[in-house]
């Protein structure tokens, strides 16, 4: 048997005038990660911790809508009418507006003792004037006081709200540089860690705020951890598992973490009924992420990319321990002795610039996932836009996080990555724009939480394309730029749903025509099921030479694991 494979190999390097194919480092790795285990102890330990961080991916995105939340129901605070319940209080201190409800900006000019002694409201025709000591709220649907309620952010003010959410996405972008430069400098797990004790200390320097500049400063730190405070140890893991354990890694950590999260919030926020309290909840516990170093370690391929092969082989160590797997020395002997021969990664964004193949393609992911997420947050923000019950809607919404990811999950290796953002971008583009012709309340809400449910499979998937296609040395740079486009995109949101007031069914028009361009875009994206991760430029190019319109493939340039006999005998 041996004498006739040698027979073959001769054969075929009679036949085959090209040289073998050079292993190269990302080769080495992946062959020892194999033998390690692809899927084993360590890996599985790895995914449980990213429990935490999934959950204050949830908290650190939506929170800041649970304590500035504005009830429907607010008027003019008179003293002299304090006394008497808030029905009666606002029937004789509110004027009618144009629109035949109650103005929640302004109160008559006039004599409120007078108003008191008859209980009859004064002359429609009686001067107004804005509101000269303040507000009263009921708060009967939103259930606790928010910073809204307490510091009267309505009627001239109530721009803060949105300016103190844009000043979060402005952090993100922030936070995406900063946090992306320090994981590919420095490693994963300072990332990590540094994000986390950003979010957790914005958040609870929140607390204290006392006006609207300290509070935004705040918020702009807490942005700084969104979503980094998961993202960093989320490509960490990735990169200990084998292309064919990803898909289930990637979206189960996102549906079964983040969605708990989502799912979680607005009760723990109707159970603590304080806004001060329920930060002091959600961003408690990111302190201690310090601890991090004693649970997670650093990512080998993030050692190779850097030439510190003896820190990669210890970690390899580790695996091999907890795995109860054993690495034949040959193959560690061939890991070690390539990566010695390589040259420490000076690769950064600027250079996967100055690659064409990569740079269409990244501008073309880059697209995708802003659709994405201004999609998804326009969803999140039309909420309350249905006519419902705020906690219920978000609930409802969010409780399609689950099913969504787990589907794709099973969708994902079978169909590509392609198929899986392609199809439920148009599906949820076709669902949006029906929405503008459904009566506003039940069925709309409706429409939308079955378009949160495909858009949530797009985003997800998008994801893990991303970081399947940026190489080693740019994948967490690269990706926190990614993000960054998305909190760009998240920007515009808001005044996406403000648009309503130019034509109440603007926003859903335009947010269904973005999602329709963004599945036309993601169908000339290369396909990456199955391969390895790319560890240099040069594997990355290859991905995408290996592509032509919708994924028709060339001759691979890079042999995918499936073809391990293939493999072993190039070898």
């Amino acid at each position: 048997m041996a004498q006739e494979m040698k027979t073959l190999s001769g054969r075929k390097e009679e036949q085959d005038p090209d040289p073998p194919m050079k292993h190269t480092e990302s080769d080495e790795l992946e062959d020892v990660l194999r033998h390690v285990g692809e899927f084993g102890r360590y890996q599985k330990i790895l995914f449980l911790l990213l429990m935490p961080f999934g959950i204050f991916f949830a908290f650190v995105y939506f929170v800041q809508m649970f304590i500035t939340l504005t009830p429907d129901t607010h008027f003019c605070a008179i003293p002299e009418l304090a006394h008497l319940d808030l029905e009666l209080r606002r029937n004789l201190t509110a004027p009618l507006n144009k629109k035949g409800g109650f103005d929640q900006c302004r109160t008559f000019d006039t004599n409120w003792t007078q108003v008191l002694e008859t209980l009859t409201p004064p002359s429609p025709d009686t001067n107004t004037v804005p509101c000269p000591q303040g507000w009263v709220y009921d708060i009967t649907d939103i259930r606790y006081h928010s910073v809204v309620t307490e510091r009267d952010w309505v009627c001239h003010r109530a721009g803060y709200v949105p300016l103190a959410q844009a000043f979060f996405f402005i952090g993100a972008i922030a936070g995406g540089v900063f946090f992306g430069w320090l994981a590919d400098k420095y490693g994963r797990v300072p990332a990590l860690i540094g994000s986390n004790l950003v979010g957790g200390l914005g958040g609870i320097a929140t607390i204290f705020t006392t006006g609207f500049i300290d509070f935004a400063i705040c918020r702009f730190l807490v942005g700084m951890a969104f979503d980094n405070c998961f993202m960093m140890g989320y490509i960490l893991v990735l990169e200990y598992v084998s292309p064919r354990h990803r898909t289930w890694v990637a979206n189960l950590s996102i549906a079964l973490f983040f969605g708990a999260g989502c799912l979680s919030l607005p009760w723990i926020a109707l159970w603590l009924r304080d806004w001060r309290t329920l930060l002091w909840v959600t961003s408690g516990p990111m302190l201690f992420a310090i601890l991090v170093p004693l649970i997670m370690p650093e990512s080998a391929r993030w050692y190779v990319s850097q030439g510190r092969v003896h820190s990669a082989v210890a970690v390899l160590k580790k695996f091999e321990k907890v795995n109860g797997t054993k690495i034949p020395e040959d193959v560690m002997d061939e890991f070690i002795m390539t990566v010695n021969k390589t040259k420490k990664s000076n690769e950064s964004l600027w250079v996967l610039a100055k690659s064409v193949p990569l740079r269409v393609t990244m501008l073309l992911m880059f697209f995708v996932y802003m659709s994405c997420s201004v999609i998804f947050d326009g969803l999140v923000r039309m909420s309350d836009a249905f006519g419902l019950d705020f906690f219920i809607t978000f609930t409802m919404t969010s409780a399609t996080e689950m099913p969504s990811v787990i589907l794709l999950a099973f969708l994902l290796d079978k169909l590509g990555r392609r198929c899986m953002t392609a199809g439920p971008m148009l599906i949820a583009g076709v669902l949006i724009l029906t929405a503008m012709f459904v009566p506003r309340g039940v069925p709309q809400a409706g429409l939308a939480v079955f378009s949160r449910f495909c858009i949530n499979m797009s985003y997800n998937a998008v994801i893990q394309w991303a970081t399947e296609l940026l190489p080693t040395g740019v994948r967490a740079s690269g990706s926190a730029a990614l993000h960054m486009s998305g909190y760009v995109s998240a920007l515009l949101s808001p005044y996406i749903v403000f648009s309503e007031r130019v034509w109440t069914l603007l926003p859903l028009l335009i947010i269904g025509v973005i999602s329709l361009a963004g599945c036309g875009a993601s169908l000339v994206l290369p396909e990456t099921r199955g391969r390895p991760m790319p560890q240099t430029m040069a594997d990355g190019e290859a991905i995408v030479r290996d592509q032509t319109l919708c994924g028709r493939k060339k001759a691979e340039s890079t042999p995918k694991w499936e073809n391990e006999k293939e493999k072993a005998l190039i070898a």
